[in-house]
């Protein structure tokens, strides 16, 4: 017995050795995981988009309004030490309340804080944050806290959740929507591509001609109904458990082009990829990484706005960041179109680009 499980030792050990690829995935994993989680989850969130803004009349600012917007605009983040943090909000001033609050409402802003006139009642400072994120709207009123008391000003602070009081679990529920698209994807379209090529079906083309772009998008469109369904199934059961409910028909349907989108956009970067491999393994070993490294990136865990600048960049062409914001969006936040359709154009265009690639290498593997 001993002497047959070395053999069989002997024979996996050495079909690990002959595939450098697969010894360089093991090494590299682990390094890229310390890497860019350790700098995705829990950094420190600077540069957060406010606004302020003074009531009206008077029309002429007042000392503590002018005082406050110049301090909340250079107030350190946490750890000042890491680059690009050098102040925790980006103010910007505005002369209309109406106009500021448009702006919170279309995403532009994360808080708006008005200032009390000299002629207010309460003389209260209003705070108004995006609640869609449980993150940033505690910095931003520990922040106005810290002016004001610096200030020696006594004005109390209120504070408006303009979405409501979001619960963590309702901001990472909308991303585990774009983890079943992807993992479904991974798991059907994907690896079924791999098969049929190990199997001869594909390269059997020359026997019954078939396109190869047909083959593409014939493997793209089975995979987008796979992703779809799972997409869609997740979606209801994400409503049941964090208790969210769409505010109307129009959302619901939102909310499918979305979805749809996403899972053109995802499947065709997994079959780009899994054109490009020959074996279940080395499709597996990438894609699994790949699954991880666009999930933590998309913000579905954390805001983006936390990560380092050079970590960022992964999110301008990571398909899932903008699956994320556009159903965050809709579902959290009730917004429209005139939000989320640049994350829709975005992902038409990584959808387009991915078939494309896919095509071109599907064609090189053939030939």
């Amino acid at each position: 017995m001993m002497r047959s499980a070395l053999a069989i030792f002997k024979r996996d050990f050495k079909k690990f050795l002959s595939n450098p690829f697969i010894i360089m995935m093991t090494l590299i994993m682990p390094i890229m995981y310390l890497v860019v989680f350790g700098n995705a989850f829990g950094g420190t969130i600077s540069h957060i988009p406010v606004g302020v803004v003074q009531e009206v009349p008077p029309y002429n600012d007042t000392p503590l309004f002018t005082s406050a917007a110049y301090q909340l605009n250079h107030i350190p983040p946490a750890n000042a030490d890491q680059p690009n943090a050098n102040k925790l909000l980006d103010v910007t001033v505005y002369a209309d309340e109406a106009a500021a609050k448009q702006d919170l409402e279309n995403g532009k802003l994360s808080a708006v804080i008005v200032f009390p006139s000299s002629v207010s009642n309460d003389n209260a400072v209003r705070v108004y944050v995006d609640s869609s994120d449980s993150i940033t709207p505690p910095l931003v009123e520990a922040a106005v806290n810290q002016v004001l008391l610096g200030l020696g000003a006594h004005n109390p602070v209120l504070i408006d959740a303009i979405y409501g009081d979001i619960q963590y679990l309702q901001f990472f529920g909308v991303g585990v929507i774009m983890m079943a698209i992807f993992t479904s994807t991974m798991f059907g379209g994907g690896i079924a591509l791999i098969k049929d090529r190990e199997n001869g079906i594909h390269e059997g083309y020359l026997v019954t001609p078939v396109k190869r772009s047909s083959i593409i998008f014939g493997i793209i469109s089975s995979g987008t109904v796979r992703a779809f369904i799972a997409g869609f199934t997740i979606f209801w059961i994400d409503l049941l458990i964090t208790g969210i409910t769409l505010q109307s028909f129009q959302d619901f349907l939102l909310v499918l082009l979305v979805i749809l989108i996403a899972c053109v956009g995802v499947t065709s970067l997994v079959i780009s990829f899994a054109s490009r491999f020959a074996s279940q393994q080395e499709y597996s070993s990438v894609i699994a990484f790949l699954n991880l490294i666009l999930f933590m990136t998309s913000g579905a865990f954390y805001p983006v706005i936390g990560m380092p600048g050079w970590l960022r960049w992964i999110t301008v062409i990571n398909p899932e960041y903008y699956g994320i914001h556009a159903l965050r969006s809709i579902i959290l936040r009730n917004q429209g179109l005139n939000v989320i359709g640049i994350d829709l154009i975005a992902l038409l265009i990584f959808s387009t680009t991915m078939i494309i690639l896919g095509i071109v290498t599907f064609r090189r593997t053939l030939e």
